[in-house]
This record gives C-alpha cells, structure tokens and sequence, in this order.
C-alpha cells in the first residue's frame, strides 16, 4: 500500500540543506517522490513511498542518524507528520 505524508518543520531552509547533505545522494529504496521547500514558518516536505515500511526503514537506518549528526543531541520537538490517503498516484 502507497505511503504518503506532509511534514512542516518551523525550522530555517539551512537546517533542511544541512540534512539533506547528510544524507547524500543515494535515492532511498521505497521513495516515489520526495519535494520540499521553504514556507512562511520554516519549511514543507510532501513525500510518497512504495509503502509505510519502506518509509519507516529510512527514517531509522539514514534519516535519524543523519539529524543526529547535524544537529547533536540537543532536545528536539517531536516532529509531526500528517498522512495521506493516497487514492491516486502518477509515476513519470
């Protein structure tokens, strides 16, 4: 089943590039589509994935550990993701 989410972090764009940079050029396995940009309180992440457990995998094995090294071990808000029902999905 297709996994999708919304994310806005009330963090600067740096912060997104910082990760971003972290995590490399290396496509996770499972993503469909990734698009983020900056909005007026921080910015957005709209994602799709081939499923939840492809999503979850890549959140533990290379999203956390890559957060972790840009920002340390300092308490960060929990962040907060809002699913999707996906009903329809076009793959180029």
């Amino acid at each position: 089943m297709t996994y999708a989410y919304v994310q806005d972090v009330a963090a600067g764009w740096e912060a997104y590039e910082r990760v971003a940079a972290a995590l490399g050029e290396e496509t996770p396995d499972g993503l469909i589509v990734h698009a983020a940009g900056p909005t007026g309180g921080g910015f957005r992440i709209v994602e799709v994935w081939e499923s939840e457990a492809s999503w979850e995998r890549f959140r533990e094995e290379r999203l956390r550990p890559a957060v972790r090294a840009v920002a340390g071990d300092a308490p960060a808000q929990e962040p907060v993701f809002e699913s999707l029902a996906v009903k329809h999905v076009i793959r180029a």
